[in-house]
Parts: structure tokens; C-alpha cells; sequence
């Protein structure tokens, strides 16, 4: 059948029942035309491509954005399976961005959509510049779409398949950007007129993202070295932090809340989890030990060490924070020894971390704790 020809006829056909005002028998026709192109583009690859090029790309973007959802999900289906690395450089074309803008947002609509996702994690997370480019038109709403979709994908463990779950370092290299030109946008959320600030709600995500990021040895390694991105994270963490401290807000650290009640405004964990991205940021990397240090990072992250409801387990962030920050640094360990014996940091919070100070030689030294 796929030599006969009927690939071509099969989708005109198709296309004239897409315009049959009959709307019931139509509809039906419609989508088994769809399933039946689905089934000629499953295994044989010069199928695909003829559907291609037949359909691509009106027949597609008819299809994303059908107000029936079996439609679009037998659409999206068809659309995955005849996709490729050569079909997604075509997608590129400036033509044919709103066929990938229109996955992303249609999958917004539809997030139980298997297909609509494939999509994106199997094919279009591998394109570090169509990802920039959609990025670039999407609203956003959509942009928060993408990059939960991003952040399912990269939290992914498959031991046995861990290299399908990285994404290029070009892409890392473009969300890291995203995250240094846009966090300011969170402060937003201290004035309390909106809980809800998009802008602000993508910069947490692109957050969340870089964090998940630092768990694979490949993108941590790049983090670590991305220009001024650990001295942007201290940055916002001061200014999230001072703005806790001018008045009551999102950003104030809360030790009010019962057991039975849940904080659910969007900023909970944003402290933290900056903490928790200086600290893998700084896993094993002097040279960022050493930024930390002259960014006075050190003294705001001790101020940090306190139980926040806002910030499920931000004391244990810090923790590990400093851990990083003093492994085989003695001036980083003086640091907070000296402020333990100037009072500045106080020795509750210390024993806390499992460190005590300790006068050796007439200098401060910071030990663990003998258990």
C-alpha cells in the first residue's frame, strides 16, 4: 500500500474531510484519516517522508490547534513520529517556528498529552537553537510550560540510560543566561500586589532548572565555571534577603506556620534553593570558594541558617553550603571563626552544622564536632 501512491491521495482526502461542514461524520472521517497516516509512518522511513512533505506544515498546525482533542492528539502522534534530526533543522526556518510554538503551547492545554511531550523532550531539547528560538516567541505562560518540561526531563534517573537525560550544554548555557538577565524580576514578588507575577514565576523555574542541572557531573562542571553566574546567585540571594528584612513579605522568614497548614505562594524554597545552588556551585571548586569569599557570601549564608517556612530545608542547604565553602579552606574557615568569637555568628547555628571553633597556635580554627 505505502508504493501505490496512496500517501498522497490518503491526505487530500483527509484535507477535504477537514473541510465538510458536516461536522459529526466529518469529524469521525477526519480523525481516522489521521491514525491511518499514523500507522503508514510507523517503521518505514520513506513514509515518513512523504507525509512529510505532504502535510508539512499546514496539515500540522491544522491539527495542534483543532478544537477536538482526539485530533490533536492523533496529529501529535503523526507529527512525532515523522519527525528527525534533518526535520527539526527544518523547523528552525522562520516559516515554520509557530509548528514548534504551537507543540509547546498546545501542550500547555494538554499537559496529559504523551505525544506533545515526547516532542519536545526527544526532539526539540536536543536543538539548543530551535529551544532559542521558541523560547524567544512563546508567552509567558508557555516559556513556564517549557521549562517544566525541561526540569521533568533533566530529573529523570535512569542509571542505564543517563546520557538520554542530558541536554546540550549549549541549551544549559542559554537557561544559565536566561537566569542572569532576568532574576531581578522575582523582587517583584516582595511588593505583595501579585503572587502571580509571570515574569517572576519564570525566573523560580529557571531556578529550579540550573539547581536540578547541578545533580549530573557534565552540567555541574559547566555551571562552574559559567561566567558570573555564581556572583549573580549571591547577588540575588542578598537582595531577596534584604528585601525580607524592609517589611513583611514573601521573602521574610516565617516561623509562624502550624503543622497543618502549607505555604503555597510561588516564592517557598526560592531561598533556599539559591543556597543550595551556591553550595554545588562551590562543590570542590576553589576558585569559587574564593568568589564566595570576597562577595562577603559567606556571612549571608551563616544569616540564613535558621528554620524558614518559607524555605523548607534551607538550614540544611547551608549546612552543606558551608561545608563546600571551608573543605580544605582555612580562610574560609577563619572567617567563620571569627565571627563565632566577634558574635556575629552565633554558636548555636555552628553546633547546628556540627562545627565548633577551636584557639590553636593564637589562631581560630573551625572543627567538626567529635560524636
Amino acid at each position: 500500500m505505502r508504493n501505490l501512491g496512496l500517501i498522497e491521495v490518503s491526505v487530500c482526502v483527509i484535507w477535504i474531510l477537514h473541510g465538510i461542514n458536516d461536522q459529526q461524520s466529518s469529524l469521525a472521517a477526519f480523525r481516522c484519516g489521521l491514525q491511518y497516516l499514523g500507522n503508514m509512518a510507523a517503521g518505514n522511513r520513506d513514509s515518513r517522508n512523504r507525509i512529510w512533505k505532504c502535510t508539512f506544515p499546514d496539515f500540522f498546525l491544522t491539527c495542534l490547534n483543532h478544537l477536538d482533542g482526539k485530533v490533536i492528539t492523533y496529529g501529535a502522534m503523526l507529527f512525532f513520529t515523522c519527525l528527525d534530526v534533518e526535520k527539526v533543522i527544518e523547523l528552525q526556518q522562520v516559516k515554520n517556528l509557530p509548528v514548534a510554538q504551537s507543540v509547546v503551547s498546545t501542550y500547555r492545554k494538554l499537559p496529559e498529552s504523551e505525544w506533545l511531550f515526547l516532542t519536545i523532550t526527544d526532539h526539540f531539547l536536543k536543538c539548543p537553537e530551535l529551544v532559542e528560538d521558541i523560547y524567544a516567541k512563546l508567552s509567558n505562560q508557555e516559556r513556564i510550560t517549557l521549562l517544566d518540561v525541561i526540569l521533568a526531563k533533566i530529573s529523570e534517573r535512569d542509571p542505564v540510560n543517563s546520557e538520554e537525560t542530558l541536554i546540550p550544554l549549549k541549551l544549559v548555557e542559554f537557561l544559565a543566561s536566561c537566569f542572569k538577565e532576568t532574576c531581578k524580576d522575582v523582587l517583584k514578588l516582595a511588593s505583595g500586589t501579585s503572587t502571580d507575577d509571570e515574569e517572576s514565576l519564570i525566573v523560580i523555574r529557571l531556578l529550579d532548572v540550573l539547581c536540578e542541572m547541578t545533580c549530573n557531573a557534565k552540567h555541574l562542571e559547566w555551571l562552574q565555571n559559567c561566567p558570573l553566574l555564581l556572583e549573580t546567585v549571591i547577588d540575588i540571594l542578598q537582595l531577596a534577603h534584604f528585601a525580607g528584612k524592609q517589611n513583611k513579605n514573601v521573602f521574610t522568614a516565617s516561623h509562624s506556620v502550624s503543622k497543618m497548614e502549607e505555604v503555597s505562594h510561588p516564592a517557598v524554597g526560592f531561598k533556599a534553593h539559591l543556597i543550595r545552588l551556591i553550595a554545588n556551585l562551590c562543590y570542590e571548586h576553589k576558585d569559587n570558594q574564593e568568589k564566595v569569599f570576597h562577595l562577603d557570601g559567606i556571612p549571608l549564608i551563616l544569616d540564613n541558617c535558621s528554620i524558614d517556612d518559607n524555605n523548607p530545608f534551607l538550614n540544611q542547604w547551608a549546612v552543606y553550603a558551608i561545608r563546600n565553602l571551608t573543605k580544605q579552606n582555612e580562610k574560609n574557615q577563619e572567617v567563620i571563626a571569627k565571627m563565632e568569637r566577634q558574635g556575629l555568628a552565633d554558636y548555636s547555628v555552628l553546633k547546628s552544622m556540627g562545627l565548633q571553633v577551636e584557639e590553636r597556635d593564637g589562631k581560630l580554627l573551625l572543627k567538626s564536632l567529635k560524636k
